[in-house]
């Protein structure tokens, strides 16, 4: 098999990036267990030879896609603590900013969501990425709220809550709609249980 080599020419980039993001799309479209090399490599125009001067297997383009998901899927949350950073703004309307940023984004990468979670299941390599980039999160996260001046008692537990009811919040609107549920009720109460994690004053 050939050694995979890292590429350095502009062009060489380019075209590695383009099998991670066509290679993940199928994958994710089709199912892992479904697609080849071989399937990769023509969805994404290139030879099978290239495929594997970047990457030893499928799984490691799954892998690197999956990193790129998982912080695009946090972009928005991010962004908007970097506005709450620069601007005044109230901690209520952050809250209603991040979750309809969440939910704009998830709503765009239905399959990803749901391969990237199959994955997670299986996987322990995926699992670990997927745990690494909510603790990456949560760090970033709390350097911002100390830039902005809060002081929040079990600031890295509350982030991390923060982060999940989020989420959770997300799939619920996106992949689930239980005709049961208010959901003006439930995005109500959501925001009160962030914004009482950011404002600290949880007993």
């Amino acid at each position: 098999m050939t050694e995979v080599r890292e590429p350095v020419k502009k062009t060489s980039i380019e075209k590695k990036e383009k099998i991670i993001e066509k290679g993940f799309e199928l994958l994710c479209e089709k199912g892992f267990h479904n697609v080849s090399s071989i399937d990769i490599a023509r969805y994404a125009g290139v030879s099978t030879g290239c495929i594997y001067q970047y990457f030893s297997d499928k799984k490691a383009i799954f892998v690197e896609g999956a990193k790129l998901y998982l912080k695009n899927i946090c972009f928005p949350l991010l962004e908007v603590f970097e506005e709450y950073k620069e601007k005044e703004i109230s901690v209520e309307k952050f809250v209603s900013l991040v979750l309809e940023r969440s939910i704009e984004k998830q709503n765009l990468s239905r399959n990803a969501h749901q391969e990237l979670m199959s994955m997670c299941c299986l996987d322990e390599e995926i699992q670990n990425i997927f745990n690494q980039n909510e603790l990456e999160v949560t760090k970033e996260i709390e350097s911002v709220l100390q830039k902005k001046n809060f002081s929040l008692k079990n600031s890295k537990e509350r982030m991390h809550l923060f982060i999940h009811i989020v989420d959770d919040y997300s799939h619920e609107m996106i992949y689930h709609k239980h005709p049961e549920y208010d959901y003006h009720i439930m995005y109500e109460e959501t925001k009160k249980i962030l914004i009482h994690l950011l404002k600290g004053d949880l007993s």
